[in-house]
C-alpha cells in the first residue's frame, strides 16, 4: 500500500494504538521511526517492529524540537501521544487543563508545523490526528480530554484547507474505546463495582457509558493501525479534511 521508504514519524509509539500503527507502517514498507520518554522501552519496540527510535517528548516544546532534529524530514506524521482520565469537573484544576492541552494538543501541532512545510514543498504528504469519538460525544466525566480531541479536529480541518492542489491530505481518526494499558483501571474508575472481572467490567461500562456503541466492545489496537495504513497510504489520495469514525455510535446533528 505504501510507498517504500517513505519516512513516517508515530508519536506515543511504545505501546498500546501507536505501536501497533508504528508496526503496520513498517510491516508495509516504511520508514518508521518511534519516540518516547523510556530509552530501554524504546529500544525494545524499535528492535522488535525494525524501526528507528529517538528519545523525545514532544509534549514539550524542547522535546519536539529535539526530536524535529533528529528527524528533519517526515513524509507520514501520526500524532498518536495523548494521556486521558475520568474526572468530576469540578475536580479539574488549571494545571490539569494545561497538562492534557500540552500532551494531547500542542505535541501534535509543534510536529505538524514543523513538518507540514516540507510536505507540501514536496508535494506528498499524510498528517493524520487520532482523536476519538469523545470530540463530539464529550463525556461528562472527561471533560478536560474531550476538549483536547475537538481541538484537534479543528487544527485537522484547518490544515487540510492549506493542501488544495496538492498531494498533501491531512485527516483525523476517531476511535471509540479502545483496548490499551491501563484499561482496566480506568474501567474500574467508572465502574459501579470496580472489583468486578475484567470482562464484566467491560460489558457494564458499555451498558452504561458507551451504550451507542455499534460493536459493544473495545476496539482492538491492530484494528485502528489497519485504517491508519490506509490513510496513509497513495490509496487515500482522495480523502482529505476527514473525521474518520471507528465505531461510530450516534454523531451529534449538530456537527
Amino acid at each position: 500500500m505504501h510507498r517504500r521508504g517513505d519516512p513516517a514519524l508515530v508519536t506515543g509509539s511504545t505501546a498500546g494504538i501507536g505501536l501497533e500503527i508504528a508496526r503496520r507502517l513498517a510491516s508495509e514498507g516504511a520508514d518508521v521511526v518511534v519516540c518516547g520518554r523510556n530509552q530501554a522501552k524504546l529500544d525494545a519496540v524499535a528492535a522488535d517492529i525494525g524501526a528507528r527510535g529517538v528519545l523525545a517528548d514532544p509534549a514539550t516544546a524542547e522535546g519536539a524540537e529535539a526530536l524535529v532534529a533528529a528527524v528533519p524530514d517526515v513524509d507520514i506524521l501520526v500524532n498518536n501521544l495523548g494521556i486521558y482520565e475520568a474526572k468530576p469537573f469540578g475536580e479539574i484544576t488549571d494545571d490539569d487543563w494545561r497538562r492534557f492541552f500540552e500532551v494531547n494538543v500542542l505535541s501534535g501541532a509543534r510536529l505538524a508545523r514543523a513538518y507540514f512545510p516540507g510536505m507540501l514543498a514536496r508535494d506528498w504528504g499524510r498528517v493524520i490526528f487520532i482523536a476519538s469519538e469523545s470530540a463530539v460525544m464529550v463525556p461528562p466525566d472527561m471533560i478536560h480530554y474531550g476538549m483536547t480531541k475537538t481541538a484537534q479536529l479543528a487544527i485537522s480541518r484547518g490544515l487540510a484547507g492549506l493542501t488544495k492542489g496538492t498531494r498533501v491530505t491531512v485527516n483525523t481518526v476517531m476511535p471509540g474505546t479502545t483496548r490499551s494499558e491501563g484499561i482496566v483501571d480506568f474501567l474500574k474508575s467508572v465502574a459501579d463495582d470496580p472489583n468486578a472481572p475484567a470482562d464484566e467490567l467491560e460489558r457494564a461500562f458499555f451498558a452504561k457509558d458507551r451504550p451507542t456503541s455499534l460493536i459493544q466492545r473495545m476496539i482492538e489496537p491492530e484494528e485502528i493501525a489497519a485504517l491508519v495504513a490506509y490513510v496513509a497510504s497513495p490509496l487515500s489520495s482522495a480523502t482529505n479534511g476527514a473525521a474518520l469514525r471507528v465505531d461510530g455510535g450516534i454523531t451529534p446533528t449538530i456537527l
